[in-house]
Protein backbone atom coordinates (compact mmCIF):
# COMPACT_ATOMS: atom_id res chain seq x y z
CA UNK A 1 0.00 0.00 0.00
CA UNK A 2 3.14 2.23 0.99
CA UNK A 3 4.09 1.46 -3.12
CA UNK A 4 0.55 2.26 -4.42
CA UNK A 5 0.52 5.80 -2.90
CA UNK A 6 4.19 6.46 -3.54
CA UNK A 7 2.89 5.39 -7.35
CA UNK A 8 -0.29 7.57 -6.93
CA UNK A 9 1.43 10.80 -5.62
CA UNK A 10 4.27 10.85 -8.25
CA UNK A 11 2.60 10.19 -11.10
CA UNK A 12 -0.65 12.48 -10.62
CA UNK A 13 2.30 14.86 -9.85
CA UNK A 14 4.02 14.42 -13.15
CA UNK A 15 0.62 14.34 -15.27
CA UNK A 16 -0.65 17.41 -13.75
CA UNK A 17 2.67 19.61 -14.44
CA UNK A 18 3.15 17.67 -17.97
CA UNK A 19 -0.75 18.36 -18.93
CA UNK A 20 -1.06 21.81 -17.65
CA UNK A 21 -1.34 23.11 -21.26
CA UNK A 22 -3.91 20.62 -21.93
CA UNK A 23 -5.88 21.44 -18.89
CA UNK A 24 -5.58 25.05 -19.56
CA UNK A 25 -7.15 24.60 -23.30
CA UNK A 26 -9.69 22.27 -22.49
CA UNK A 27 -11.16 24.56 -19.63
CA UNK A 28 -10.56 28.11 -22.13
CA UNK A 29 -12.53 25.97 -25.35
CA UNK A 30 -15.38 24.77 -22.57
CA UNK A 31 -15.41 28.31 -21.52
CA UNK A 32 -15.81 29.23 -25.19
CA UNK A 33 -18.42 27.07 -26.35
CA UNK A 34 -21.23 27.23 -23.14
CA UNK A 35 -19.19 29.14 -20.33
CA UNK A 36 -18.91 28.34 -16.77
CA UNK A 37 -18.71 26.00 -14.74
CA UNK A 38 -15.49 24.51 -16.51
CA UNK A 39 -15.59 21.34 -14.35
CA UNK A 40 -18.30 18.94 -13.06
CA UNK A 41 -18.42 17.74 -9.33
CA UNK A 42 -20.27 14.62 -8.49
CA UNK A 43 -20.76 12.67 -5.46
CA UNK A 44 -18.78 9.93 -5.19
CA UNK A 45 -18.15 7.10 -2.59
CA UNK A 46 -14.45 6.79 -1.22
CA UNK A 47 -12.83 4.18 0.93
CA UNK A 48 -14.56 3.44 4.07
CA UNK A 49 -17.95 5.04 2.67
CA UNK A 50 -16.57 8.18 3.10
CA UNK A 51 -17.89 10.68 0.42
CA UNK A 52 -15.61 13.02 -1.74
CA UNK A 53 -16.52 15.10 -4.67
CA UNK A 54 -14.97 13.63 -8.45
CA UNK A 55 -14.01 16.12 -10.82
CA UNK A 56 -13.81 15.81 -14.22
CA UNK A 57 -14.16 18.54 -17.38
CA UNK A 58 -17.91 19.85 -18.12
CA UNK A 59 -18.89 17.80 -20.84
CA UNK A 60 -21.94 18.54 -20.93
CA UNK A 61 -24.46 21.63 -21.16
CA UNK A 62 -25.20 23.32 -17.90
CA UNK A 63 -28.58 22.23 -16.88
CA UNK A 64 -27.90 18.78 -17.68
CA UNK A 65 -28.65 16.89 -14.48
CA UNK A 66 -31.80 18.49 -14.12
CA UNK A 67 -33.02 17.88 -17.77
CA UNK A 68 -32.11 14.35 -17.35
CA UNK A 69 -34.13 13.76 -14.25
CA UNK A 70 -37.36 15.88 -15.83
CA UNK A 71 -37.38 13.50 -18.82
CA UNK A 72 -38.45 10.16 -17.47
CA UNK A 73 -36.88 8.39 -20.37
CA UNK A 74 -33.73 9.43 -19.95
CA UNK A 75 -33.75 8.72 -16.13
CA UNK A 76 -34.31 5.43 -16.56
CA UNK A 77 -31.58 5.04 -19.17
CA UNK A 78 -29.24 6.75 -16.81
CA UNK A 79 -30.43 4.57 -13.85
CA UNK A 80 -29.60 1.62 -15.63
CA UNK A 81 -25.62 1.77 -15.63
CA UNK A 82 -25.62 5.46 -13.91
CA UNK A 83 -24.27 6.24 -17.43
CA UNK A 84 -26.14 8.10 -20.23
CA UNK A 85 -25.64 5.52 -23.52
CA UNK A 86 -23.83 7.83 -25.74
CA UNK A 87 -26.12 7.33 -28.80
CA UNK A 88 -29.38 8.66 -26.80
CA UNK A 89 -27.53 11.68 -25.20
CA UNK A 90 -28.14 14.93 -26.78
CA UNK A 91 -26.82 17.00 -23.77
CA UNK A 92 -23.46 16.58 -24.42
CA UNK A 93 -21.66 19.49 -26.36
CA UNK A 94 -19.43 19.27 -29.46
CA UNK A 95 -16.30 20.15 -27.26
CA UNK A 96 -17.51 17.57 -24.67
CA UNK A 97 -18.02 14.64 -27.40
CA UNK A 98 -14.39 14.82 -27.79
CA UNK A 99 -13.23 15.12 -24.13
CA UNK A 100 -15.51 12.24 -23.63
CA UNK A 101 -14.28 9.81 -26.74
CA UNK A 102 -10.55 10.49 -25.56
CA UNK A 103 -10.67 10.40 -22.05
CA UNK A 104 -9.64 13.87 -21.37
CA UNK A 105 -12.59 14.89 -19.13
CA UNK A 106 -11.56 11.81 -17.17
CA UNK A 107 -7.85 13.85 -16.30
CA UNK A 108 -9.02 16.28 -14.09
CA UNK A 109 -9.44 13.25 -11.28
CA UNK A 110 -5.69 13.75 -10.95
CA UNK A 111 -6.25 16.09 -7.96
CA UNK A 112 -8.23 13.58 -6.59
CA UNK A 113 -5.17 11.37 -6.66
CA UNK A 114 -3.08 13.77 -5.03
CA UNK A 115 -5.54 14.78 -2.58
CA UNK A 116 -5.84 11.11 -1.19
CA UNK A 117 -10.03 10.45 -2.46
CA UNK A 118 -8.84 8.12 -5.06
CA UNK A 119 -5.81 6.54 -6.71
CA UNK A 120 -4.61 6.06 -10.09
CA UNK A 121 -6.14 2.09 -10.12
CA UNK A 122 -9.13 0.80 -8.16
CA UNK A 123 -12.92 -0.19 -8.65
CA UNK A 124 -14.79 2.73 -10.10
CA UNK A 125 -15.95 5.25 -7.43
CA UNK A 126 -19.84 5.06 -7.61
CA UNK A 127 -22.00 7.67 -6.84
CA UNK A 128 -24.05 6.51 -3.74
CA UNK A 129 -27.29 5.52 -4.77
CA UNK A 130 -25.37 2.98 -7.37
CA UNK A 131 -23.54 0.94 -3.92
CA UNK A 132 -26.56 -0.99 -3.07
CA UNK A 133 -26.33 -2.79 -6.33
CA UNK A 134 -23.16 -4.52 -5.26
CA UNK A 135 -25.39 -6.68 -2.65
CA UNK A 136 -23.31 -8.57 -0.06
CA UNK A 137 -19.96 -7.52 -1.92
CA UNK A 138 -20.85 -3.84 -0.97
CA UNK A 139 -18.45 -3.76 2.22
CA UNK A 140 -15.65 -5.15 -0.21
CA UNK A 141 -15.86 -2.60 -2.84
CA UNK A 142 -15.78 0.54 -0.07
CA UNK A 143 -12.72 -1.39 1.74
CA UNK A 144 -10.46 0.04 -0.60
CA UNK A 145 -9.71 3.51 -2.67
CA UNK A 146 -11.25 3.91 -5.62
CA UNK A 147 -9.34 3.92 -9.18
CA UNK A 148 -9.20 7.04 -12.17
CA UNK A 149 -8.48 3.78 -14.37
CA UNK A 150 -9.63 -0.32 -13.76
CA UNK A 151 -9.41 -3.35 -15.24
CA UNK A 152 -13.10 -2.61 -17.07
CA UNK A 153 -11.45 0.94 -18.00
CA UNK A 154 -9.02 -1.43 -19.76
CA UNK A 155 -11.46 -4.35 -21.35
CA UNK A 156 -13.95 -2.36 -23.46
CA UNK A 157 -15.44 0.20 -21.16
CA UNK A 158 -18.26 1.08 -23.12
CA UNK A 159 -18.30 -2.73 -24.32
CA UNK A 160 -18.65 -3.96 -20.65
CA UNK A 161 -22.20 -4.16 -19.11
CA UNK A 162 -22.95 -3.95 -15.17
CA UNK A 163 -22.66 -7.28 -14.26
CA UNK A 164 -19.48 -7.64 -15.62
CA UNK A 165 -18.08 -4.09 -14.53
CA UNK A 166 -18.86 -4.80 -11.14
CA UNK A 167 -17.27 -8.50 -11.48
CA UNK A 168 -14.16 -7.19 -12.85
CA UNK A 169 -14.22 -4.05 -9.69
CA UNK A 170 -14.35 -7.21 -7.39
CA UNK A 171 -11.71 -9.11 -9.01
CA UNK A 172 -9.11 -6.37 -8.68
CA UNK A 173 -9.68 -5.97 -5.12
CA UNK A 174 -8.98 -9.71 -4.72
CA UNK A 175 -6.21 -9.72 -6.63
CA UNK A 176 -4.89 -6.38 -6.47
CA UNK A 177 -0.70 -6.16 -6.38
CA UNK A 178 1.93 -3.16 -7.17
CA UNK A 179 2.78 -5.11 -10.15
CA UNK A 180 -1.05 -5.33 -11.44
CA UNK A 181 -1.23 -1.89 -11.08
CA UNK A 182 1.36 -0.71 -13.11
CA UNK A 183 0.62 -3.36 -15.66
CA UNK A 184 -2.85 -2.02 -15.60
CA UNK A 185 -1.68 2.09 -15.52
CA UNK A 186 0.46 1.01 -19.16
CA UNK A 187 -2.73 -0.18 -20.48
CA UNK A 188 -4.90 2.62 -19.60
CA UNK A 189 -1.66 4.90 -21.59
CA UNK A 190 -1.74 2.85 -24.84
CA UNK A 191 -5.47 2.55 -24.49
CA UNK A 192 -5.46 6.21 -24.36
CA UNK A 193 -3.04 6.67 -27.35
CA UNK A 194 -4.59 4.48 -29.82
CA UNK A 195 -8.74 5.84 -28.91
CA UNK A 196 -9.79 2.78 -27.53
CA UNK A 197 -10.03 3.39 -24.03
Amino acid sequence: MVLKRILDLSLAFVGVIVLSPLFLLCAGLILLESGRPVFFFQERCGRNGKLFRLRKFRTMVPDAEARIFSDPELERLYKQKFKLPEDVDSLITPVGRILRRTSIDELPQLFNVLAGDMSLVGPRPVVPQEIGRYGDLKDKVLSVTPGLSGLWQVSGRNRVDYPQRAWMDVYYIDHQSFWLDVKIILRTVKALLEGSH
